[in-house]
């Protein structure tokens, strides 16, 4: 991936945070129960996003993006991380790493063709990688690609797909030469929402996370042209290289609204303990409740640091494998744990469905899990510290 624009001074970037701060507190709060309720986000948040340029934060000024460096990309998730993350998984996944699949290694027709239409919002991409049996190692992918004279027939199954039941566009990773080993030999397509072929199964019902849609696209014999390949003739075997630099920006900007999300559990849970009376005092005055919110403070503060601290290393490229991994791994535990004080601080209110901190409880769960479990990181950390020991 090309490298990233330089970040803004904060004196640039400050008037977009607040304009963010305040879509997320004054329009996007007062609907997160409805958008739990309702498993969607409203068109009017959408057409907010939109108009803010929110769709489009990672792509380049050229073609209509704001264009953000990874640190000032990684802020702005801190921002709206802070609110229900369906409204993050609506744009950021478009942006990160699906039209981050075409940023990387498209051709320059495919960027001039699909970048300027992924940052106004007009279209969506879909990041289709994981499979029924191809989830944390893309090597034992079975999707494949045969090449048929000026054309390639995709067949397989693809799983849990982000934002698949409205994507416009797919970027589908397939098995290009059987023959190679694990990861090799993969290629990445760009396949049109629409085609023959490619169909897209029911909205998964999730745990949490409602409103950011996931479900299964499925290929039979979908014929789609030569041109298709991300990075033309010479794109093809180079697709699993593609995603695992797609990968570690998602994950640094995930890390990041796991920020966010801890800094809300923190105000709810600070706020309740200030406002619930117990024995004739605030139970803030509790010194073990107090410590509960010490401890997810500490943790946040931890969490922050390291997430910007790897991302300037990345704009560097000093490190764009372990700051990443490290970055998600821990981050998305933490969440994990402030989200767990965070109910424990409201005691039963925090078990009852009407309650924030029960909502994200849920919704917290799933950042351990996707765009690589918190095992996978652990793997990457150890190798890239390793070595050759590693085996």
């Amino acid at each position: 991936m090309a490298d990233p624009v330089a970040d803004m001074t904060d004196q640039d970037l400050e008037p977009m945070l607040e304009a963010v701060r305040d879509f997320i507190r004054k329009e996007v709060i007062p609907r997160e129960a409805e958008i739990d309720e309702k498993d969607e986000v409203p068109d009017v948040l959408r057409e907010a996003a939109k108009r803010m340029g929110l769709f489009g934060f990672t792509i380049p000024e050229q073609y209509g993006g704001l264009g953000l460096g990874i640190v000032d990309q990684c802020r702005l998730l801190i921002e709206v991380g802070y609110g229900t993350p369906a409204l993050r998984s609506m744009f950021s996944t478009n942006v990160g790493i699906a039209g981050g699949v075409i940023m990387d290694a498209g051709t320059p027709e495919q960027k001039e063709h699909w970048l300027p239409r992924l940052a106004s919002g007009e279209a969506v991409a879909s990041f289709a990688l994981t499979e029924p049996d191809a989830g944390s190692d893309p090597g034992d992918m079975r999707t494949s690609a045969v090449r048929d004279g000026d054309r390639w027939v995709l067949n397989g199954a693809k799983r849990y797909i982000t934002n698949a039941p409205i994507a416009d566009v797919f970027m589908v990773f397939a098995r290009t030469d059987p023959d190679a080993r694990s990861s090799r030999g993969i290629s990445t397509f760009i396949v049109p929402a629409g085609t023959p072929g490619l169909t897209v199964g029911p909205r998964d019902h999730k745990m949490g996370q409602f409103g950011a849609w996931t479900a299964d696209v499925n290929l039979d014999d979908v014929r789609v042209p030569a041109d298709a390949v991300v990075g033309g003739d010479g794109g093809v075997h180079t697709g699993f290289l593609t995603a695992m630099r797609c990968l570690s920006t998602g994950r640094l900007l995930l890390a990041a609204a796991c920020v966010g999300m801890c800094r809300r559990l923190i105000d709810e849970s600070v706020r309740f303990a200030s406002d619930r009376r117990q024995g004739g005092k605030p139970i803030a005055s509790h010194q073990l409740v107090q410590a509960m919110i010490a401890d997810s403070v500490t943790e946040t503060m931890a969490a922050r640091a390291l997430v910007l601290d790897a991302a300037r290393a990345y704009a560097d490229g000093s490190d764009r494998r372990t700051g990443p991994a490290a970055a998600k791994y821990f981050c998305s535990e933490t969440v994990g744990r402030v989200a767990d004080r965070a109910v424990q601080v409201h005691g039963g209110a925090g078990y009852m469905r009407s309650v924030p901190v029960e909502r994200f409880y849920r919704d917290a769960r799933l950042f351990r899990i996707y765009e690589g479990t918190s095992q996978i990181q652990q793997v990457i950390i150890a190798r890239q510290t390793l070595g050759e020991a590693a085996g």
